[in-house]
This record gives structure tokens, sequence and C-alpha cells, in this order.
């Protein structure tokens, strides 16, 4: 009987408090942080400041790597993805605080305590996933990065600090088929990034990669009136989604516009003028003294320049 009464109190654990409470201050941080990235990816927000320099940040983030996917000027950023991951986050631990749940508090706090385990398990095992990429394949160094690595493995240590569990087993159980399918699916999507930079690669070294497409008679009148109306696209040879902004032009219509080499080692590198500028990402825009950022629709940059079509 007694044996009985225990097991049945321990189904009835709810959990830690405080761990949830500590959860949603971390998933709040980690909301800011790829937040700040998407929106700042998305042209909404200016150039954010990286600790540790500017370039490391900005080499990862506009790496083949740091995009899931790129279309026609349509970008979601992998940044969008850890920010809907943090978001769930912070709605699950605080769930069972809120007003008017009462009566299924004790299921909504097991409920919301798997939820957590499964979402940050497959955090944290990602983020050392990237990590490795940025260390080992990259070679650069984001702050950004490396924070929202701490807070997912911090996440997934508090869940299993805080949630009470009754079943070690069937914890780790589930714990490793989740890190097996993050593991298979996280392998596959960065071979397929690793294709797309060699692909994307020069011969020549520290260029930028040969444009292929082939210019319509309108890319090229687009190109032309950029460059009189004296707007600059600031690029860096390293840069994929410069390559995919310029194979948007074609061939033909990318050597009319006005691309400045923001890369210290690249060609006919000019990055003291864009320090000068504050150029933080790439590919940019300058379009009547504003900085605009990130992969442009040509129907975007016609509205922007105001050109129009005959």
């Amino acid at each position: 009987m007694g044996t009985t009464r225990l097991i049945s109190r321990r189904r009835q654990d709810q959990g830690k408090k405080w761990a949830r409470i500590t959860m949603a201050i971390l998933a709040t941080i980690g909301v800011i942080d790829t937040g700040s990235i998407t929106l700042s990816r998305w042209g909404w927000l200016g150039p954010i400041s990286c600790p540790g320099g500017a370039e490391g940040c900005d080499q990862v983030l506009n790496s083949p790597w740091g995009t899931i996917f790129l279309n026609e000027g349509i970008s979601i950023p992998l940044s969008f993805f850890g920010l809907v991951s943090y978001l769930s986050i912070l709605l699950m631990a605080i769930l069972p605080f809120l007003p008017g749940l009462s009566d299924s508090k004790t299921n909504l706090s097991r409920r919301t305590w798997w939820g957590l385990f499964t979402v940050s398990c497959g955090m944290a095992i990602f983020s050392l996933l990237l990590i490795g990429l940025m260390l080992f394949k990259i070679k650069a160094f984001c702050f950004f990065c490396i924070l929202s690595g701490i807070i997912s493995i911090s996440l997934l240590l508090l869940t299993l600090l805080g949630g009470g569990w009754d079943d070690p087993g069937d914890l780790i159980f589930r714990g490793i088929l989740i890190a097996l399918a993050v593991i298979l699916g996280g392998l596959l999507w960065a071979s397929n990034a690793d294709k797309k930079e060699i692909e994307s690669v020069s011969m020549n070294q520290n260029s930028s990669p040969i444009v292929r497409n082939k210019s319509t008679e309108k890319q090229i009148a687009l190109a032309k009136h950029l460059t009189t109306k004296d707007i600059v696209m600031y690029s860096a040879y390293w840069c994929p989604h410069c390559h995919d902004q310029k194979e948007l032009f074609g061939k033909q219509a990318a050597k009319e516009l006005k691309i400045i080499e923001c890369a210290p080692d690249g060609q006919n590198s000019q990055h003291l003028l864009c320090k000068d500028k504050g150029v933080s990402g790439f590919p940019s825009w300058e379009i009547n003294g504003r900085l605009e950022s990130g992969v442009k629709s040509l129907d975007e940059l016609a509205k922007l320049s105001n050109y129009k079509t005959n």
C-alpha cells in the first residue's frame, strides 16, 4: 500500500517551479537572440553588433548553413526556426502558471514537461551539430550562435533536473530516439548545404563565383538604372546569398551593377568603406543613403529605386 501511494504521488509530481521560471527566462533571452538575427536578416532591423567581431558572425550567418530556404528573394534563415523553438519553450514553461487552468493543472504540467523535454533535447543536439559546423567547416566564430547553443543545452539540463520524472528509462529511450532523428535529419540538411557551397566556389581564389544565368533585356535595363541612380550593392566573395542576388539579375546584368567587395581578403576589397557605411550583413543595398539588407527581388529593387517600366 505504501509503495502504491508513493508511486501515485510521484506521478502527480508537477516538477520544480524554479526550473520552469529559469527556463522561461532563458527562453526569453533566446527569443531576443534569434529574433534579432531573423529581423536583421529580413531587413526589418538595422545591423546588430556582434561581440568578438562582426565578420565572423556575417560569415556564419550568411553561409549556406545559415539559411533553410531561399528563392526569388524569399529567405527563411535558420535563426527563424530557433525563434519558433524558443517561443515554444517559453509558452510551455509558463502555461501551467496561467489563471483558469487549475482544474487540469497536474495533467497540463506533465504534458508540458514532456513537450519541454522533446523540444529542448532536439535543440541541444542540433546546436552541437551547428557548433561543429561553425568550428570545423565554416571556421569562423559567431557569438550569437554560441549563446544559442549554451541556452539550448541549459534548457535541456533544467528539464532533466526539474521535470520530476518517475520513469528514467522511458525518458532515456525517448531521448535516444529524438537524438537519432535530429542527428540524421541534421546531417542530411548539412550535406545538402555543403553541396551548395561546393557548387558556388569560384576558380579564382578570394573572388565571387561565376554568375551562370543569362540576363533578359529587362534585367539589364534595371541594372543600368540602379547604377545610374548610384545604387550600390555591398557584397562579400564568400557570401552565397550575394551570389544568389547576382543570379537573379543574370550574368550580363550583374556586370552592370555597382558592386563593392567588403571582405578584407577579397579581390579589390573596399573593406574600410564598408565599415564606414556600417555594413554588417550581405548582400546590402545602399538606396538613397539608406541600407537595405538581404536578397531583394527585382520587383522590390525596381520599386525602391522608382524604376518605371515601359
